[in-house]
């Protein structure tokens, strides 16, 4: 009775993916990317590494299994029967990976510097449902599958090291490059059908061509600094310490205004001081020096000049970002923004105000928060 049962679901499953056959893998890149919405935090809590892990290694067997299909290798196996529904598979692994990158992405205050990045990202990931050939392009699929794995060792070798910088990332992509080319040599000699899909010089020139793209991006600071991230970036009026706390004092914006903390217009006195405080989500044990880089909008010329790089440490492992601020006196009116960078100038966030100094004017909305 229950083998009957299961035989009938088993039935009713694949006779609705039939019918549904053209929505079917957008479905599951879809259910994926919600799964690891609702379910993941931060990158260095365990079960956010284990599912990762778990994720980059299903997706990278299922790939391998989907690849033999064509040749007959799971004939008359138990995998035969369940061989249709391979992409889905690999279509679930895709959209699971790139909800946790989006989701560790997003806890950045400012995506202005590495907004190119983003839309690389959606490019590689959504080509995949306007294609007519989908999944099944070969071309495609090792496409994104490197891309998935670049990003996937850059957040991983980080966290398990605890250490990040530019020799860290480079080596990141030379663990994904190798394992990327070693996948696609290994299909490529036990596959038939797939030597007579594709060039093996051709997909090689693709992903060194994306390899190099990735860097370049590194290289101009375009790509977010992960795993690192900003929480909270506030232009402030006052800082104190209180109880282990900051007692942040600063003016909000109009309450429709929900997208930043403090209002862009800083009223300010001369005899006081503008602080800017930041908070950087960083995994456990991560030791990573941070600058603030003060910058003013020269009018004259039209250009933003830097006026001073303030830094301060941090270690990673607290839920709520590490703390720190900076301040400045005697500062001229106008625009400026603080960008918070790593050593090797990569942006955390950017945050932007304009000063305008009236001591006669007072702030209208101003708040005193504990972080």
């Amino acid at each position: 009775m229950k083998r009957a049962l299961v035989r009938f679901r088993n039935s009713a499953f694949r006779s609705f993916i039939r019918r549904h056959q053209k929505y079917a893998p957008i479905l599951f890149f879809i259910a994926g990317f919600i799964f690891d919405s609702l379910t993941l935090g931060r990158i260095d809590r365990l079960y956010d590494l284990i599912v990762l892990c778990c994720y980059m290694t299903a997706l990278t067997i299922t790939l391998y299994l989907y690849n033999l299909v064509d040749d007959g290798r799971w004939k008359n196996t138990l995998l035969g029967r369940y061989e249709e529904y391979l992409p889905l598979v690999i279509q679930f692994f895709f959209g699971g990976l790139s909800s946790a990158y989006v989701i560790y992405f997003s806890r950045s205050v400012s995506l202005s510097k590495t907004l190119s990045f983003f839309i690389i990202l959606l490019v590689l990931f959504f080509a995949n449902e306007l294609l007519k050939k989908r999944i099944s392009n070969k071309y495609l699929q090792f496409s994104v599958y490197f891309f998935i794995s670049f990003t996937f060792f850059s957040f991983i070798i980080p966290v398990f090291i605890s250490e990040m910088n530019t020799r860290i990332f480079i080596i990141s992509g030379l663990v994904s490059l190798c394992c990327t080319l070693v996948l696609i040599i290994f299909i490529y000699s036990l596959s038939p059908s797939t030597r007579s899909e594709i060039s093996l010089i051709k997909l090689i020139g693709i992903i060194l061509a994306i390899y190099t793209l990735i860097n370049t991006f590194y290289y101009f600071k375009l790509i977010p600094p992960v795993p690192l991230a900003m929480d909270i970036g506030i232009v402030a009026h006052n800082i104190k310490m209180e109880n282990n706390k900051y007692l942040v004092s600063y003016e909000t914006d109009e309450w429709y205004v929900f997208w930043r903390n403090h209002r862009l217009k800083f009223i300010h006195d001369p005899k006081e001081s503008v602080f800017v405080f930041s908070s950087i989500f960083a995994p456990t044990d991560l030791e990573k020096s941070i600058l603030h880089r003060w910058e003013w909008y020269n009018e004259t010329i039209k250009e933003w000049e830097i006026v001073e790089d303030i830094g301060y440490d941090i270690t990673g492992g607290r839920d709520g970002g590490y703390r720190g601020y900076t301040f400045k006196n005697s500062v001229k009116p106008g625009l400026w923004k603080v960008q918070v960078i790593t050593e090797e100038e990569l942006v955390l966030g950017v945050i932007d105000f304009e000063i305008v100094i009236n001591p006669a004017l007072r702030p209208k909305r101003m708040v005193q928060k504990k972080i």
